[in-house]
């Protein structure tokens, strides 16, 4: 059992004496207003907040830390409210506090919304102070600690939530102790099976490899003496979870994972870490491809440190991490390392506390952007698991990104518009296609034009959260701008042929209509005629005077009135259809479809007739006089079997200026074979210029449009 007098004679080892009383005093306040309330385990619930101060208070954290790390359940376990913890303990106190509460007290619809939209205000809470989630993640390792006396269902809920969130927020902060414990307690409580049997194989492993090691680790360290560097050589055993990782992704048995002998050298000095690297390859043969430099560049988390695997002269491998006493305290405990002494001018953040402040705020952008809390909290997930690549920028600086990141993701991470705007990229000096997948080393330069916009494609291959999540949110406020303008061209030319207009509807009329609706504005009830969620006729029938004969407004081929023009720029809320690939110049005839708008058909379209059973969601449509884009079609070509028809056709079609899409060629007979083309072309007139092209082929036999 840990006490307040415990925890007081840690406190006072390094925080002055009225700051230790400070504690006493929130200890005193907590106890009062945990009075009465117990554990799963039958201890007073006080004891918890005790416990989780004690953890902070190992890692030197400040007094207020300490004291909102002994209130953090306060708020939301007890009457008390967030204005008595200010009065009594300031504003800061009881901000950090409110941050670590849960929304439980509001309405959700599920549990998995009430849980990502309360980890949503952690992080926000987090971005404003990062003591919030030092707190979390102490009191995460103590409820992890005591999982025992929670039911099994509970216990891996609680074990999943803790490997896939928590112990990888422990890993982005740099805090590896927190988080190897976090990841053991975790796998324990989630494959309790597997966990015993590692554990068991781990142990008996480590008596037979017990004098191996110490052969090892005393030639090391006689080398060094001999070069008289002083330092320290400590054997690293590996954690079981991360056996348990190692053996799944890599397929391998436990023989072969564990049969890595791994030290950990410290010393005084950067310039120590690279003496003993040469000293240790010459003790011992380095493996090819086996070395990092994480000194000259640090992890993403400020992890620094050098990685060398060599082989030893028993026959396995050994991993070897170099690093600086001040780079060992960093990579225990990341940001938390010297939190204490934070404050002080004279004495900067350390990296993982630089690198963890531009992480928040990575997550704000990536919160700005998210639909929901259950979307933020999926995004946060893929954020949490990356691999680094390091590329350079045309300037030389230095740019670090999740391996597999592609150029685009690149262009996202310089800053949104940048991304946005992107229009091609050079890589090395050599233009490459924006999917190039970016490799260390590499200098990227990013092309960009005013008024370009994201292509939907890109979602595709992008990699990052940051550039998913500002592509789809971009294209989502786009299609909402061309949805509304869309509905507004739909629903005052269904008005106009009643001889009315939307200027002339009364706003009482419109007000009435938005309420049966029960929409907040015009726009939203354009977006959703847009879209093809409502009916352009049937709205316009509400927003009339009831005397206007229905027939007046029914939007049908048959009746007066201009058509609407397409003129191809309208976005994604006029889509071609797939099955017969309408082209400018096509008869044609459109079908509101919900959720996705217009979709266009050419009127001998063999689906047409199923469209035409539903006349109230026909739109009459026509080619404007002024189309531009490109638009797909289908080509199928019967052509003569022979070496190179291929790249003879494919070379027509080009210098038409035609792009082609998709190929796909079938064999017919001996003699012959068919070429299934989709092409990009501007109109029939383009299609009729590149048909006439390959007429002149004598290897081409016949061509259908498909």
């Amino acid at each position: 059992m840990f006490l307040i007098s415990d925890l007081c004679v840690i406190l006072e080892s390094y925080l002055e004496k009225n700051e230790v009383e400070a504690i006493y005093q929130a200890y005193l306040f907590g106890a009062e207003a945990h009075e009465g309330q117990t554990r799963k385990s039958g201890e007073p619930f006080i004891y918890h907040p005790i416990a989780v101060a004690r953890i902070l208070a190992e890692m030197r954290m400040d007094c207020k830390t300490i004291v909102a790390a002994i209130l953090h359940d306060v708020i939301e376990d007890t009457e008390t409210g967030k204005e008595t913890i200010a009065e009594a303990f300031g504003n800061e106190v009881a901000d950090i506090v409110d941050g670590l509460t849960k929304l439980e007290h509001l309405n959700f619809n599920t549990k998995a919304e009430a849980k990502a939209e309360s980890f949503r205000k952690l992080v926000l809470a987090m971005v404003q102070d990062i003591r919030v989630i030092l707190i979390k993640l102490a009191d995460r390792l103590h409820n992890m600690r005591t999982l025992g006396v929670m039911t099994a269902k509970k216990s891996r809920r609680i074990a999943s939530e803790t490997l896939e969130i928590y112990a990888p927020i422990a890993n982005r902060l740099g805090m590896n102790n927190i988080r190897h414990e976090l990841e053991d307690l975790g796998f324990q409580a989630y494959n309790p099976m597997r966990y015993r049997i590692l554990k068991e194989s781990v142990e008996k492993v480590r008596g037979n490899r017990k004098e191996i090691v110490n052969k090892i680790q005393q030639a090391i360290q006689n080398r060094l003496d001999e070069e008289k560097i002083i330092s320290k050589v400590l054997g690293r055993e590996k954690h079981i979870y991360s056996v348990y990782k190692k053996m799944r992704k890599k397929h391998l048995p436990f023989s072969e994972v564990f049969d890595v002998y791994a030290f950990r050298i410290i010393v005084e000095s950067v310039d120590q870490c690279y003496r003993v690297l040469g000293v240790v390859h010459n003790l011992y043969k380095p493996v090819p491809g086996r070395f990092k430099d994480y000194v000259a560049l640090p992890k993403n988390n400020g992890y620094q440190s050098l990685h060398s695997v060599v082989y030893s002269p028993y026959g396995v491998p050994i991993e070897i991490q170099i690093r600086t006493d001040e780079m060992h305290k960093v990579a225990e405990q990341g940001i938390a390392a010297h939190w204490a002494y934070k404050t002080n001018e004279n004495d900067g953040e350390v990296l993982s506390q630089t690198r963890a402040r531009e992480w928040l705020k990575n997550l704000l952008d990536i919160q700005k952007n998210a639909g929901d809390s259950i979307e933020f909290l999926e995004n946060v997930k893929i954020d949490l698991f990356p691999d680094e690549v390091y590329v350079f920028t045309p300037k030389g600086k230095i740019m670090q990104l999740p391996r597999n990141s592609t150029a685009v993701d690149f262009a996202y991470a310089v800053h949104t518009d940048v991304g946005n705007t992107c229009v091609g990229v050079k890589i090395d000096s050599q233009l490459m296609p924006l999917n190039t997948v970016l490799c260390n080393g590499q200098t990227v330069e990013v092309m960009t034009a005013k008024g370009a916009r994201p292509n939907p494609s890109w979602l595709n291959f992008v990699f990052t959260v940051k550039a998913r999540s500002g592509i789809r949110n971009t294209l989502k406020n786009l299609k909402k701008e061309e949805a509304i303008i869309l509905g507004r061209r739909l629903l005052v030319k269904c008005l106009n042929k009643a001889g009315s207009s939307l200027e002339k509807i009364p706003q009482q009329r419109i007000d009435d209509i938005l309420a049966e609706y029960k929409l907040d504005s015009i726009d939203e009830l354009l977006y959703k005629i847009g879209l093809g969620n409502r009916i352009p006729q049937l709205v316009a029938r509400r927003l009339l005077p009831k005397e206007v004969v229905d027939s007046a407004i029914a939007c049908r081929t048959d009746n007066a009135g201009r058509p609407l023009a397409i003129k191809g720029t309208e976005g994604t809320v006029v889509s071609y259809a797939r099955c017969c690939h309408p082209l400018p110049g096509d008869d044609i005839l459109a079908y509101m479809s919900s959720g996705r708008g217009i979709v266009i058909h050419t009127k001998d379209c063999p689906n047409s007739g199923e469209y035409l059973k539903r006349p109230e969601k026909w739109v009459d449509i026509e080619w404007s006089n002024e189309v531009s884009g490109d638009f797909s079609v289908g080509l199928r070509i019967l052509a003569e079997h022979k070496r190179g028809v291929l790249a003879t056709v494919a070379s027509i079609i080009s210098e038409q200026e035609a792009n082609i899409e998709h190929v796909e060629t079938m064999e017919r007979e001996s003699n012959y074979t068919f070429l299934d083309f989709l092409l990009s072309v501007r109109d029939r007139k383009h299609l009729a210029d590149i048909i006439r092209q390959l007429r002149l082929s004598e290897m081409v036999v016949k061509i259908q449009r498909t």
